[in-house]
């Protein structure tokens, strides 16, 4: 599809930016603040934090602002009172702001929540910087078949996958052998595994390389976040399950690479800074400057990689299965995940009560044919109803 942002050349880019305040919203937001004459904000929402949300929207005189939580319409009718903005609340809401008039959409609600607005933004033929792994993980075919047939354009916002797409050979797919998702490991790559099972929600959330939300944070640290960018990468690249690879490399400088058939391998590399790979889907087909800090090798001196660890992250192993089964196992991989890492951060369960908790949740749920989005959400609720009754009660864990 030929791309055109905004009435005229030269004219400001029309955004919507669905996960306004989380970390990958904030740090778009950041970016647009730093040459505001380029850009003219649509739409910015968020599930419930209000106070936030008002502010941005504010700040950057958005058209319209959305809560998810419908209970606090009021609040953020209250909030922005004056300025101009219009407030709506609710999920069908969300939907809705997805199908506002902006070229560009970034899709940064996290988990399942986001898959409807995001679906929503792909029909109306957008450009979608996708930042949500679910919606490839629960619905990557029905996502890539939308995107067929609207002619929308779908560029990855997660540091590996954006990597990736940066080097990849598209007009020449028979070249490509191979591709390679980096990870850092996350807190706890050297940690003794008899240790994991004492981990705090907030040694958890530590990641030593990137800021992120607490989930993601949680997904890196079992390495489930990586499980599931295999079977995003999976949708993203006409490549085969067993042509995806994963290379422990905890210096996060290398994003990720792809092999060819010659022996060559081509990365993309950068500092580990979500606003690289943001302003990459902002300004595409162009670049624009960024704050983030330039890559100094001399600096850093030495780049280490490893073998990922399946005793220690049973993660990649669970994802790896769902990847080659396809159909509902992604689904309920997903699903449950995002129930026992809640349930985690609540202090519910233990750090490593997580991954079993999937991996029951996968042994247990029945599988269905998945023929469109209904049946994608019927497999998810069973998912998380499984999962949660797995769940004990709250423990008082410290």
């Amino acid at each position: 599809m030929s791309l055109s942002f905004g009435g005229a050349e030269g004219a400001p880019r029309r955004l919507s930016i669905l996960g306004a305040t989380g970390s990958i919203g904030c740090s778009t937001l950041d970016l647009v603040a730093r040459d505001p004459e380029a850009y003219d904000v649509e739409v910015l929402t968020a599930f419930r934090s209000v106070d936030a949300l008002a502010e941005q929207a504010r700040n950057v005189e958005a058209k319209l602002a959305v809560v998810g939580d419908e209970s606090l319409y009021k609040d953020l009718k209250d909030s922005l009172w004056g300025s101009g903005t219009e407030v709506a609340a609710g999920t069908s809401a969300l939907v809705e702001a997805a199908t506002r008039p902006s070229e560009w959409v970034m899709a940064g609600i996290v988990g399942a929540a986001g898959l409807a607005p995001t679906l929503a933004a792909v029909r109306r033929g957008a450009v979608v910087a996708l930042a949500n792994k679910e919606c490839l993980v629960c619905a990557g075919e029905l996502m890539l078949d939308e995107v067929r047939d609207s002619e929308a354009t779908l560029l990855p916002v997660d540091s590996e996958h954006n990597a990736i797409f940066q080097v990849f050979d598209f007009e020449r797919l028979e070249r490509v052998e191979r591709i390679v998702l980096t990870a850092s490991g996350g807190p706890f790559l050297n940690t003794d595994v008899a240790e994991l099972s004492q981990v705090t929600p907030e040694q958890a959330v530590a990641h030593p390389n990137w800021d992120m939300g607490a989930k993601i944070s949680v997904d890196s640290a079992t390495m489930m976040n990586k499980g599931l960018e295999m079977i995003e990468a999976h949708h993203l690249f006409p490549v085969a399950p067993h042509q995806i690879e994963v290379l422990m490399h905890p210096q996060s400088v290398i994003h990720s690479m792809v092999g060819y058939v010659d022996g060559s391998v081509l990365a993309q590399l950068g500092e580990p800074d979500m606003r690289t790979p943001i302003a990459y889907t902002l300004a595409w087909p162009d670049r624009i400057a960024t704050p983030s800090a330039r890559l100094d090798l001399a600096r850093i001196g030495t780049l280490t990689f490893q073998s990922p660890d399946e005793v220690r992250f049973p993660a990649l192993r669970l994802a790896r299965e769902a990847m080659e089964a396809g159909g509902a196992a992604p689904i309920i991989l997903n699903g449950a995940n995002e129930v026992a890492v809640a349930a985690f951060l609540e202090r519910r369960i233990g750090f490593t009560d997580i991954i079993a908790t999937v991996e029951a949740t996968l042994s247990a749920m029945p599988r269905i044919a998945i023929n469109g989005l209904d049946d994608v959400l019927v497999v998810d609720r069973e998912s998380r109803r499984i999962a949660g009754a797995m769940i004990s009660p709250p423990s008082g864990r410290a």
